[in-house]
């Protein structure tokens, strides 16, 4: 077994972490059905959705966590849940874990390529905030409010904008589902940076829990999401881009969503943020419905 878990493969596999792939894939399929009104994209475009999943995925997480394990650790080393991570426990070397980088990091590039050239310059840019939120001098993930921005960025807004781009042009997107997705992703966001707060302390790393503490940075969380919660509904009561036809739903389950995000991130742990992410599918699988049905607002 333990030769199996060493094979190359399965280490790079583990470092791109997999349970993150659909952070991604997530808001860029939500992107897709806000600019097709449908569940899946037109039969032409289905080869350049595979494409981007494959970017969007295993390709760009595998780029930045490589970046984010080669720089973090000492951190790690110190963290009980990284404890089995492959450049933690020697099965992946820093010298190799660099070659990989750089050459899945021009795969993205060139697989981007097919998607469309404006695609490639989205990647390019996910790559450089992945190089500026871990590397030295920048090294944003120590620079409290920088290390929420870009996770909330990349995740909310340049997402469900590439997912957009797919089917129709990337200057088209509309700024207020950037915004809501802004929102919600930092939200999201912020407890994470709760549950790795005793290992980035004894490291130095001052990240937005290690500066401002585990109660201030639950407020915050509760603030963006709540304001997220109010800003949907704004949205659907005037039937601008969230169908009207949602209001109804979003009155009862935005309370609901309200009380658990308090529950589950008063102590925070990636179980209970997986909990959350799951019970935050339910209002999203909704939005696609409406989305999809006659009754969903078509954009011009």
């Amino acid at each position: 077994m333990t030769g199996v878990m060493d094979r190359p493969a399965v280490l790079l596999v583990a470092v791109s972490r997999p349970w993150f792939w659909p952070v991604s894939w997530v808001p860029a399929y939500m992107g897709t059905v806000l600019a097709s009104h449908a569940w899946l994209p037109a039969a032409a475009d289905r080869p350049r959705s595979l494409l981007a999943l494959l970017v969007l995925g295993p390709l760009i997480w595998f780029a930045v966590l490589a970046q984010n394990d080669l720089h973090d650790l000492p951190s790690d080393r110190a963290n009980p849940r990284k404890a089995s991570a492959p450049l933690v426990t020697g099965r992946l070397s820093a010298r190799s874990l660099r070659r990989w980088y750089r050459l899945i990091a021009a795969a993205s590039l060139v697989t981007a390529w097919f998607v469309g050239p404006l695609f490639v310059l989205g990647v390019a840019g996910v790559l450089a905030l992945g190089w500026a939120y871990s590397v030295p001098p920048l090294r944003l993930k120590t620079r409290p409010g920088w290390d929420v921005a870009v996770n909330a960025l990349v995740v909310g807004v340049v997402s469900p904008a590439a997912g957009w781009a797919i089917t129709r042009p990337p200057w088209d997107f509309p700024w207020p589902f950037g915004l809501l997705g802004l929102l919600f992703a930092a939200a999201l966001y912020i407890p994470t940076t709760v549950t790795d707060l005793a290992a980035d302390a004894s490291a130095g790393y001052t990240t937005f829990a290690v500066r401002f503490g585990r109660r201030p940075v639950f407020g915050v969380g509760l603030l963006l999401w709540v304001a997220a919660l109010a800003f949907s509904l704004v949205l659907a009561a005037f039937d601008v881009l969230v169908p009207r036809t949602t209001l109804g739903p979003q009155l009862l389950m935005a309370p609901v969503l309200a009380a658990a995000y308090g529950l589950l991130t008063w102590r925070p742990s990636i179980f209970r943020l997986a909990l959350l992410s799951v019970l935050f599918g339910v209002p999203t699988l909704g939005f696609a419905l409406a989305y999809t049905g006659p009754a969903g607002t078509i954009l011009p």
